[in-house]
């Protein structure tokens, strides 16, 4: 499947404080699906932005992302090389970023580019890693994470042997976010967060 944009050719990854857990299989596409949750620890907002260490010969890079929520907060997503995905707060107040935190954590390469959406409080975001994608080889994972309030803590639902999700849609309000590609669909609520193992 090819995502309307960038498919790049790349190796992912960087270094993080986070604590996963809640890990399991779960209902979704492909041979097998988990979630859990990253819990963040964001401490104060001094640090630099940072940015994926994977080259890139055009500009933006496709490795790095960014969404404005409607309070002047930020949210920030970059690829690391044999790291994974990692994230960074920016607050208004101190006019700073948080310390880069990991949100899904995967050796393979970086397969396309990162989609953040931000609405009424939630942040939504995807992103694909594939064993063989620095040599054109379709994802062999798909990332999804959705974090609300502070930012703080991302529910994460990993679906593998799966092309990728291509759109987000958060729904008024922020407590629900419909991720589709493919033909299929995953649903995070924020009464629920996303499906369970089963």
């Amino acid at each position: 499947m090819q995502r309307a944009g960038v498919r790049a050719l790349a190796l992912s990854g960087t270094v993080a404080l986070a604590l996963v857990a809640g890990c399991g299989q779960s209902a979704g596409v492909g041979s097998g699906a988990a979630q859990g949750a990253s819990r963040i620890s964001t401490g104060d907002h001094g640090h630099p932005l940072e940015k994926s260490d994977i080259p890139w010969s055009g500009s933006p890079s496709p490795f790095n992302a960014q969404v404005k929520l409607t309070d002047g907060r930020r949210v920030a997503m970059h690829y690391m090389k044999g790291k994974g995905l990692l994230v960074q707060d920016y607050s208004p107040k101190t006019k700073g970023w948080s310390k880069s935190a990991l949100v899904h954590k995967t050796k393979t390469d970086a397969c396309q580019g990162i989609t953040l959406k931000a609405k009424d409080g939630t942040v939504a975001a995807f992103g694909d890693f594939g064993v063989y994608c620095a040599d054109g080889e379709p994802p062999t994972e798909s990332v999804a994470a959705v974090a609300t309030g502070p930012l703080t803590k991302w529910a994460t639902h990993l679906t593998k042997d799966f092309d990728g999700w291509e759109k987000i849609a958060v729904a008024a309000g922020g407590k629900k976010v419909t991720f589709s590609g493919g033909g299929d669909t995953l649903l995070w609520t924020k009464a629920g967060g996303f499906p369970a193992a089963g």
